[in-house]
């Protein structure tokens, strides 16, 4: 008698979402696999990635790519993010997200904040972004699977990787008002954020982005995340929780509790 097969998949829990979660704001390029409209045949290419505020994955891609093309003859899509460190590739996170993509009008509000965040997380994509026939997609996860290494493999759905309600929209509204005052007045407190909330050396770190879990960071090629101790219920919070997380890491570092670094 055959014995029953093992089931591979782990229960979906809090450190998996936070992980997935992880990978899908840090993430800076990934692999695109399109179904090619001539054959039906799959298609993948490197594309740069930065997210929306709720956490979607958004892409900048010229018309006269063979990739957009399948995109818009069918939205049906996979991104895998992820980098290989030392050692094994196969060892180290990675999600494989299924998505459908939906091209941003321009002049729409949803296309002007996408393009906002897409180019505060990769300006060196201002010298082609304006240009007529690169456009930006938005790639609506349908569900997802995180590896997190071996035998840590899982899945999730969308209500795991995406922020809804209100707080999207609010947020949203005055997000680069936030990010351009902590990166004018605040360097201090975003250099503090880093080395304590995501044990990340060097100097000069600047924000990219906020939501409502947290927020991003990045140093030149360099990107880290930094979760808020809860997330956030209404955009007026987000002063208070940065002033907060501020004195507990300074607080950290001046007992001498914080990592040093050097």
């Amino acid at each position: 008698m055959d014995e029953p097969k093992k089931d591979v998949i782990r229960e979906t829990d809090a450190e998996a979402i936070r992980l997935a979660k992880t990978l899908l704001r840090n993430a800076r390029f990934g692999a695109l696999a399109v179904i090619e409209p001539q054959t039906g045949s799959p298609l993948a290419s490197r594309v740069g990635v930065a997210t929306d505020i709720d956490g979607a994955p958004l892409i900048l891609v010229s018309m006269l790519s063979a990739h957009t093309g399948a995109m818009l003859a069918d939205p049906r899509c996979s991104l895998l993010l992820g980098e290989p460190g030392k050692g094994d590739p196969l060892a180290h996170p990675r999600l494989t997200l299924v998505c459908k993509a939906a091209r941003l009008e321009h002049g729409s509000s949803q296309h002007a904040r996408a393009e906002r965040r897409y180019l505060n997380r990769n300006p060196k994509a201002k010298l082609y972004a304006g240009l007529g026939d690169f456009s930006i997609f938005r790639l609506e996860p349908q569900r997802a699977s995180f590896n997190g290494g071996f035998g840590k493999a899982y899945h999730l759905d969308q209500s795991d990787l995406l922020t809804s309600g209100p707080i999207v929209e609010e947020l949203a509204a005055s997000e680069q008002s936030a990010i351009d005052h902590m990166n004018a007045d605040h360097l201090d407190a975003i250099a503090v954020y880093a080395r304590h909330f995501a044990t990340a050396s060097g100097s000069g770190w600047t924000v990219t982005g906020f939501d409502a879990d947290g927020m991003d960071l990045m140093l030149g090629d360099h990107v880290c995340r930094v979760f808020f101790p809860q997330p956030l219920a209404a955009a007026r919070e987000l002063r208070h929780v940065l002033v907060e997380m501020a004195k507990v890491g300074r607080a950290s570092a001046d007992t001498g509790t914080g990592l040093n670094f050097a």
